[in-house]
């Protein structure tokens, strides 16, 4: 699920100057009136990502094993039987000679290009039956075609490939009734890795201030003296909804959490929010957003953001940390939503963004409904007191 333009779970042009900024301790029942975050950045195909290649080698690959009836007929038994399956390792055990090699490889140069530790984070490659309308036709033995999830979210067509290797244009927005195999990425797996790897290397780029001491929380509501803290929580949150090519699974969404830590220095907090699989679903997460024990001030930025499959978190912490790291604390609170969007690649706001939806100056104090920047989603957040054993 990643909505289209202007609605796309994916990034976006940069911010617009105007800041929609909050009052502290404001919360909204309909949508803002100011403007959203314009879109300056001129939209423009991107070149092929090495993910990208990565994924349609794969494919290529898996079309032409099919011409091996017995693999043809153990791969369909795995795609009837399981949602998504995990393909480098069934390769493995049953598959064709030099095709586990190929899944291998690629598997490598996919973890490689998000900035994964390959060994780590073991292999991404998925494949998945298109629609479950198709499950009769495959059930019934008709030759699947196969299918990177490679295209644009706005895309009209995609190619899929048969067990010779020809390419066949097919339908982005409404499934075939041929079978099709979709050859994705496991994005839950990527993402908890990535943010694994985004958090080390904030810490590494000191995006991420020390726990706060006794001093810096005296005085404050973020720590009480009986053992505990304050935080934010999100009871309720949805998205827009709008129309999803069916190549396309589910999101994979997260938060940076932005403000200045306790040492006056931006630090930035990613929050993964795996929950979030569908627009215009209701998800009822009760979920932490923001722990204030770790910020300066009352209030913080949230930036809603989709994994994609060519998202490097080792170049996103180097780019948060690039434009972040020469804020400097004025005394007062200075939205940072604006600066964390210009940070992002110049490629991240081309052909399949990253960008959901923006929080300004979310306040300790809120408790109510949240409405983002873009319009594309809400929050329903309220105090939370966390209390230490």
């Amino acid at each position: 699920m990643r909505p289209s333009q202007p609605f796309r779970l994916c990034a976006v042009g940069a911010a617009a100057a105007s800041l929609l900024a909050l009052s502290a301790g404001q919360t909204s029942a309909a949508p803002p009136t100011a403007p959203a975050p314009s879109t300056p950045r001129p939209f423009a195909p991107a070149p092929a990502s090495a993910v990208t290649t990565a994924q349609d080698q794969a494919a290529r690959a898996v079309a032409r094993s099919l011409a091996d009836g017995t693999w043809r007929a153990r791969l369909r038994h795995a795609a009837l039987a399981s949602k998504e399956v995990t393909l480098t390792a069934l390769a493995r055990h049953d598959g064709p000679s030099g095709l586990t090699n190929t899944l291998t490889a690629a598997d490598q140069r996919i973890a490689a290009a998000k900035g994964l530790d390959a060994a780590g984070v073991g292999s991404l490659l998925r494949l998945r039956l298109g629609d479950k309308s198709m499950r009769r036709a495959l059930s019934a033995g008709v030759a699947p075609w196969v299918v990177p999830a490679t295209a644009a979210d706005d895309a009209t067509t995609a190619v899929a490939y048969d067990s010779r290797g020809t390419a066949h244009p097919v339908d982005a927005r409404r499934a075939p009734s041929r079978p099709v195999y979709v050859i994705d990425i496991d994005s839950s797996k990527a993402l908890a890795a990535g943010l694994g790897v985004l958090n080390d290397q904030l810490h590494r780029y000191g995006l991420a201030s020390a726990t706060p001491t006794a001093e810096h929380a005296a005085g404050t509501r973020a720590m009480s003296a009986t053992g505990g803290f304050w935080t934010t929580r999100i009871s309720a949150v949805e998205l827009s909804d709008d129309e999803e090519p069916w190549i396309k699974g589910d999101a994979e969404i997260y938060t940076l959490v932005t403000g200045f830590g306790q040492d006056g220095k931006v630090r930035v907090d990613p929050v993964d929010m795996p929950y979030l699989d569908n627009d215009g679903t209701v998800y009822r997460p009760n979920q932490i957003l923001v722990n204030w024990s770790n910020y300066k001030y009352n209030l913080a930025d949230a930036v809603m953001m989709e994994e994609d499959g060519s998202t490097n978190y080792r170049d996103l912490a180097k780019a948060l940390a690039t434009a972040l790291l020469t804020i400097t604390d004025q005394g007062t609170y200075i939205p940072l939503v604006n600066a964390l969007l210009d940070a992002m690649p110049d490629d991240w706001w081309t052909d399949d963004p990253d960008y959901v939806d923006s929080w300004y100056t979310l306040a300790q104090s809120d408790n109510g409904t949240r409405y983002g920047a873009r319009g594309n989603g809400w929050m329903t957040v309220e105090p939370y007191f966390v209390q230490q054993f």
